[in-house]
């Protein structure tokens, strides 16, 4: 991460996913990374996004580990126990709607209200999350999944306007929903195969990359593994 000064803190939530881990393991490779602190459900303190106070109970107790020059929410929902991604409006429940957003958008805006005020100031830090192509409406031709594209759509305007504000008192501050891309993961497997996709390896290598890349005037966009940035 070139754009970080040399010995750049980085925090990684939902560090134990397919995603999360492997960027774990890149940023720990990286010299000019002093330390990665991790968050997940089995870390201390955990982090559980179905329970919005772990977040805030989560920052708190780690408000002297920053200031953080890299933050990355690494977490999602597609399927569980609630249910699996609508093939048309008859499927749609309460229940996974909520299980939806709650994981998909609550969790993530909880984190940058409590986390992104830790960023460092006065030079360049980054905030991502991990959003979706099909959180682009824009984009969307083929419709279903409502659950998880509505959630990731919310997502994305989070990011669009958290980036507005943390502007004002981080002006090299960069806030971005990232598109990881089709990962070999479980969120992936029961709809693409489990070798459908791209290695989790490389997927946290072209985020990195594309982040690395962007600049201040980029904060607040929905951005692709391949640099490309996507339509709202």
């Amino acid at each position: 991460m070139k754009s970080l000064p040399a010995g750049y803190r980085a925090l990684v939530l939902g560090s134990t996913g397919a995603i999360g881990a492997a960027l774990v393991a890149q940023l720990r490779t990286d010299p000019r990374c002093a330390a990665v602190h991790t968050l997940a459900r089995n870390t201390t303190p955990p982090l559980d996004f179905y329970d919005p106070s772990s977040v805030i109970r989560a920052a708190d107790s780690l408000r002297t580990r920053g200031p953080w020059h890299l933050i990355l929410v690494a977490t999602g929902m597609l399927h569980g126990p609630t249910g699996t991604p609508e093939k048309r409006m008859a499927d749609l429940s309460a229940e996974h709607l909520a299980a939806s957003f709650a994981v998909n958008t609550i969790g993530p805006a909880m984190a940058l209200a409590h986390f992104a005020p830790q960023l460092a100031r006065g030079g360049r830090c980054h905030f991502a999350v991990l959003s979706a192509k099909v959180g682009s409406i824009g984009d969307n031709r083929l419709g279903g999944w409502l659950s998880y594209r509505a959630s990731k759509a919310a997502l994305n305007m989070v990011i669009k306007t958290a980036a507005i504000e943390m502007a004002r008192t981080h002006p090299q501050a960069v806030l971005v929903a990232l598109h990881p891309g089709t990962v070999n993961s479980a969120l992936s497997a029961p709809f693409r195969g489990a070798q459908i996709g791209r290695p989790a390896n490389d997927a946290a290598g072209k985020i990195l990359a594309v982040l690395d890349r962007l600049q201040p005037e980029d904060s607040g966009g929905l951005w692709a593994y391949n640099g490309q940035r996507l339509p709202w």
